[in-house]
């Protein structure tokens, strides 16, 4: 099964393995009928702190599931190696776009990816649209920003200038998705400085294979994983 839309590609291709990225997505059985929906969320988005000059900006993401995830990560964020991505981030967050979105793909022992679904996401019902986005951005994929663990980067499409407001959280040390006068990559703009414990009870988090929006080997957190608010702090 190919890739064909960009939507789809984006959502469940954009961060496979190298050998994946550019094949299918999906394959193999469904998951058993799904968990209810338990987060409710209709957040406001806060006025963000005022700006520094001196210090990097800071954006406090607070995530639940209602079934043991409950807590909030701390973001720090690197202008100086990725200025265009940074701003783009802090667009999103700061119009409030990120405040009841989901974590709509955990894949083991490589990554979190959200910031492109509204809640509620039914797993196994039906597809949903992604939220309407900003203009796509310029790919700062040579930065020098690699993509460790509990480093934070954009997900694209195959195309190099497409990042909109999908996000996602490294869960290792993925090397093989930093950019090379060869390959393409993908634009590491912050790391996580505090809410590893919460990051930690995500990947343990109840989580179902949905061929809508993952492939095979990955799933969907079900429950939803539910990004409560997004807010910068610095």
């Amino acid at each position: 099964m190919s890739c064909s839309d960009t939507r789809r590609f984006q959502t469940c291709a954009a961060l496979f393995s190298l050998a994946a990225l550019t094949t299918g997505c999906g394959g193999g059985g469904e998951s058993p009928p799904p968990l209810p929906q338990t987060v409710a969320c209709t957040s406001s988005p806060p006025a963000p702190a005022p700006a520094s000059s001196l210090q990097d900006p800071q954006v406090r993401l607070v995530f639940k599931n209602g079934l043991g995830v409950d807590g909030a990560v701390v973001l720090t964020l690197n202008r100086a190696l990725a200025p265009l991505t940074v701003a783009n981030f802090l667009a999103y967050v700061n119009s409030g776009f990120y405040n009841c979105t989901i974590l709509h793909r955990h894949a083991p022992s490589f990554v979190l990816q959200g910031g492109g679904y509204a809640a509620p996401v039914q797993v196994g019902g039906t597809v949903p649209n992604p939220k309407p986005t900003r203009a796509p951005i310029v790919l700062e994929d040579l930065n020098g920003f690699s993509n460790a663990r509990l480093t934070v980067a954009m997900a694209r499409t195959e195309v190099a200038n497409s990042a909109t407001s999908e996000f996602f959280i490294n869960l290792a040390n993925n090397t093989r998705l930093d950019g090379s006068a060869t390959q393409l990559g993908y634009a590491v703009f912050g790391s996580v400085t505090t809410g590893e414990v919460v990051i930690n009870s995500m990947t343990v988090a109840p989580c179902s294979f949905w061929t809508a929006l993952v492939a095979s080997g990955e799933c969907v957190p079900n429950p939803n994983i539910v990004l409560m608010s997004a807010t910068q702090t610095r």
